[in-house]
Parts: C-alpha cells; structure tokens; sequence
C-alpha cells in the first residue's frame, strides 16, 4: 500500500474522539477536579522560552490515562508533552518530577524554531490537601507556589501572593530545582446586559477563554440558562440600571438588550460613574450618532462620552449572526485587555534559531 493510499483510508467505523477542552483559570483548580476522577494527573507547565514558541510562560496542561486539558501550543511539543506524561503515569517508580528544555526546530521539526523548557510533574490523590489550601489562599486574593524537587522528593510551600512579583521562575542547582509560581484572581471583571442572541453567543465564546469573570444580567429569567460556565453568574433584575452602582471598580460594560431606552438609560448610568470603566454599546453607525447626541444634551460631558465604544466590535466583519457579531465584539475586548502597546501575534517561520526574537533565555527572576 502506497503512503497516499494509507493517507486516503477512511477511519475505521467506530472510532470516535472528543472535543479538546481548555484549561481555564490556574491549572491547580483543573488538577483538583481531575483529581476526583483519577488516581493521578500529570502537570505540564511552560516555565521558560526563548525565541518564538507556540505558548507563553506558564502556559500548562493537564494529562490523565484518557484525556488532556488545556494546552501548551498544539503540534508536535504537545505530542512530545503528552507522551512523556503518560509515561510518567504509567511507571509510578520513576521520579515525579521531569524537566525538560527542547529546541522546537532541530528536535521536534516545528516551525516555531525557538526553544521551551517544561516542567512535568505527577500528582496524586495524596496532593488533594494543598491544592485545596491553594485554592483557599487565591480566592483571598492570590498565593505564591514554591515546588522543590531533590533526591526523587518533592515538597511544597504556599504563601501569599506579593505583589508585582513574576511567574514562573525556575532555579537550579546541583542537586535540587525550585520552581516559584504565582497563582492570583487575574481575571477582569465584565458585566453584560442582556441575553438574547448576541448575548448568549458572547458569552459561551468569553467563557471558554476565561479571561473575565462575567455578570450577566437580564430582566428576563427564561434566557438566562442553567449550567453557566465556570467564571459566568447569571442576575435577574426588573430594572437591569440597578445593577450598574452594584458593579466592582473597574468593570468593563456590554450593553445589548432588547430595549433602545434601556440601552441608552444603561449608558447614562455607566457614564455617570467617576472610576473609568469601559462601556461598549451594540447598535448600528445611526444609534451612536442619537445616543451620542442626547448624552451630550443630558450633561454628560465629551471626555467622559468618549468611554462610549458603538457600535462595539472590531471593523471589516460583515456578517450579522449573532455568533459573527460574538465574534468581533471578543476580538475587541481582547485588544482592550491587550492594551495599546501589545505586539501582533507573531505566527512567522523565525529560522529556527529565531535571531530576530532575542538571544538569552527568558526566565523571570
């Protein structure tokens, strides 16, 4: 049988696999879910890169007999990454720890061509303890994790988070390796009014990227569905403006329900607050122009109105889906988040050195 024959053979009937899952908030909270399922999980962490890699560091993974998830980029380092876990499942004599530093292009043929040090760690029923002590610790606020490996034992230490500190940052020495993460609420806070269409096709995308802790509120308790995704509450109000002086400092906006004079007066009431926070309204070109009009009529001032973002959502998309319309309005978000100064995602072949992407080792102190 020729190699394009074997390529074109059908999958045998039967043979069925799963949607992969992401790994959202910190991997402590993914390993104690995986925890309750498995006698073990292996931890695969991103702890320092160089050049062009598929993933930040501190980017992980989780990996059980069966499964993965989340992910550290996808092709070949995340094949390499799941095999040598499994192999670290699988023989329960060997150390639990594995630190390995892997140059993407010579030794794994991937384009990246940059180089990414993993840490991979087993963990147990017996590691049930401290992850829930973690959680107890980021749920106050945030919680430093000092992992030290030598002589095959690995102990650990949580204290609380500092601030302005990095992660992760690998130490090395002759006979033993610490690794220090921190493990903080990171996660921006958002309020979205309304769920009809729109609203519900927002919120699944947002979720799944786990980058906000998202209130979503409606007057309309039929749309708001059972079985939110971690990091979505839902709230029913009769009038969705009271929700506004509720809303954390800093809370980022969406304004899209089913009512114009809802919307404007959702506004008015998010602009009157002094803490600058983002306000994003959906509608056409013509209802910014009348909302931006009577605003101005009613007082608000132009510096504060230019908080107002309408119609919301990054341009060039045509499509009025409402997963489309989702679409855009994340992609814009995201930038936000980003800040104006962030770089375009870089997804060029670097070289396989990748010369241009800086010569030392990234490795936060």
């Amino acid at each position: 049988m020729t190699a394009t024959s074997r390529r074109q053979r059908p999958i045998a009937p039967g043979i069925q696999g799963s949607w992969l899952k992401p790994l959202l908030g910190h991997w402590t909270e993914g390993a104690r879910t995986l925890l309750e399922q498995h006698a073990a999980v292996v931890r695969v962490t991103v702890v320092a890169l160089r050049g062009s890699a598929p993933r930040e560091a501190g980017a992980s993974m989780l990996i059980d007999a069966r499964g993965t998830l989340g992910t550290i980029g996808g092709g070949r380092l995340e094949r390499y990454a799941t095999e040598a876990a499994r192999e670290l499942l699988a023989d329960t004599n060997a150390a639990p720890v594995c630190i390995t530093d892997l140059t993407l292009g010579t030794e794994l043929g991937q384009c990246c061509g940059g180089r990414v040090e993993l840490w991979l760690e087993r963990l147990t029923r017996d590691d049930l303890s401290w992850l829930d002590a973690a959680r107890r610790m980021r749920e106050r606020g945030g919680v430093v994790i000092t992992t030290e490996f030598a002589s095959g034992v690995v102990s650990r230490r949580l204290q609380r988070s500092l601030a302005g500190a990095q992660s992760p940052a690998l130490q090395r020495s002759a006979h033993r390796h610490t690794l220090v993460e921190i493990a903080g609420l990171e996660r921006a806070t958002l309020t979205i009014f309304g769920a009809g269409h729109v609203g519900q096709a927002l919120v699944r995308l947002l979720a799944d990227l786990g980058l906000h802790e998202i209130t979503w509120i409606d007057s309309r308790p039929e749309l708001l569905p059972a079985g939110l995704p971690d990091g979505v509450s839902a709230q029913v109000y009769a009038c969705p403006t009271d929700w506004v002086d509720l809303a954390p400092a800093g809370t980022q906006f969406v304004v899209m329900t089913h009512d114009h004079a809802l919307d404007y007066e959702l506004c008015r009431r998010v602009l009157a607050r002094t803490d600058s926070c983002r306000l994003g309204l959906i509608g056409s070109a013509s209802k910014a122009a009348r909302f931006r009009s009577r605003l101005l009529r009613d007082g608000v001032d132009r510096g504060t109105l230019a908080r107002l973002n309408c119609p919301i959502g990054v341009a060039g998309i045509a499509s009025k889906l409402p997963a489309a319309i989702a679409i855009a309005i994340a992609a814009q978000l995201l930038q936000q988040d980003a800040g104006p100064g962030a770089p375009p995602l870089d997804l060029k072949d670097c070289g396989g050195e990748c010369r241009s992407c800086g010569p030392e080792l990234r490795k936060t102190p």
